[in-house]
């Protein structure tokens, strides 16, 4: 058994938030809350206590529970020091330069602006483990609410150049949609296609599709590969700068 035990806790409609228990200490944390009362039935089921609430973000189909939370466990809540004011209830804000310990893992905290302007993840280096929020879906991005193609690029390389066994646990069950989308961007990527039809079969049967591994995103996820000359050409922008195509590719995404 890990160190870091991950358990995703369905949320909402297509929400995802992550219980996260840390065997050498017994901390227990659950990643992104919309709500507070299935967190609490799932981490009583496993017999663990919660003990931290982890924000990428401050929307509130990933903090609203937080007050909740903590009123029923005490937790502490931690969130981006980038946006700390929107964050409910939060009590430790984090960086890039403080990182995040929890127990005996070490989460290096990425700043990943484009989303909202305070978005962040965890990545837990020893547990191959990466909390991305809404920047990074699986096969699919975060629309870009308070960021511009440029800044939502920037994000989406940062992550892009994490290790490829890197399991991506996202914020929402978006991949069937996300994958007929990149079809139409990216119809004769041969690994897409595989994707697609393994995503539609895992759907078919109401299994979840996350995590998947960032290399799987980074052959198959047009997003991850804006700066991919066949990619430019297929949207008519061949010889454009990355961040160019990369916008050009969320806008259709939009409208689709």
């Amino acid at each position: 058994m890990t160190a870091l035990e991950i358990a995703p806790v369905p949320l909402l409609k297509d929400n995802y938030g992550y219980l996260l228990h840390e065997r050498s200490s017994g901390l227990t944390a659950i990643v992104d809350p919309s709500e507070a009362e299935p967190v609490l039935e799932a981490a009583a089921a496993r017999g663990w206590r919660l003990t931290h609430v982890l924000n990428t973000h401050h929307h509130s189909d990933h903090s609203g529970g937080n007050a909740g939370l903590k009123e029923a466990t005490g937790c502490k809540v931690v969130g981006p020091a980038y946006d700390r004011a929107r964050i409910p209830a939060i009590d430790e804000a984090v960086d890039e330069a403080s990182g995040f310990r929890f127990g005996q893992q070490q989460a290096q905290v990425l700043f990943i602006p484009g989303h909202t302007r305070g978005h962040i993840a965890f990545w837990f280096r020893d547990a191959q483990a990466l909390f991305c929020g809404d920047t990074l879906f699986s096969l699919g991005c975060g629309r870009m609410f308070e960021g511009d193609p440029a800044m939502m690029w920037n994000s989406l390389s940062k992550l892009r150049a994490l290790p490829d066994p890197t399991r991506v646990y996202c914020g929402h069950e978006y991949t069937e949609a996300n994958a007929r989308f990149a079809l139409t961007v990216d119809p004769d990527n041969a690994v897409l296609k595989a994707r697609a039809d393994r995503v539609k079969a895992l759907r078919a049967e109401n299994r979840a599709t996350v995590p998947s591994t960032l290399g799987e995103e980074k052959a198959a996820n047009p997003f991850l590969r804006a700066d991919d000359p066949g990619l430019a050409a297929r949207l008519g922008l061949a010889g454009a700068a990355p961040a160019q195509v990369f916008g050009e590719t969320r806008h259709r995404k939009d409208v689709f």
